[in-house]
């Protein structure tokens, strides 16, 4: 899979606990027509950073492919294997 570091490797988690996210640019995002936001990885190595209402913040690394379906009030959908690390 190419996802070799230190962290924890996850398929298809959720949380509502997200306050912000930050994409790198190798994402590509597309609306859905029921109002959902869809980033998806556009390259191997495609990194997140999220900020949680706990305050912690994590680092989200996916493969090309992978995406992050994001809906109201902080929800957001992690699909296919990849790797969070708390930074």
């Amino acid at each position: 899979m190419g996802l070799k570091s230190k962290g924890v490797l996850e398929n298809q988690v959720y949380s509502n606990r997200v306050v912000r996210s930050e994409f790198d640019k190798n994402w590509k995002t597309v609306m859905t027509r029921s109002g959902y936001v869809v980033y998806i990885a556009l390259r191997n190595h495609a990194q997140v950073t999220v900020l949680l209402t706990t305050g912690a913040r994590k680092l989200i690394t996916f493969n090309k492919g992978g995406k992050v379906i994001v809906g109201s009030g902080g929800i957001s959908h992690y699909s296919k294997l990849h790797l969070a690390q708390n930074i």
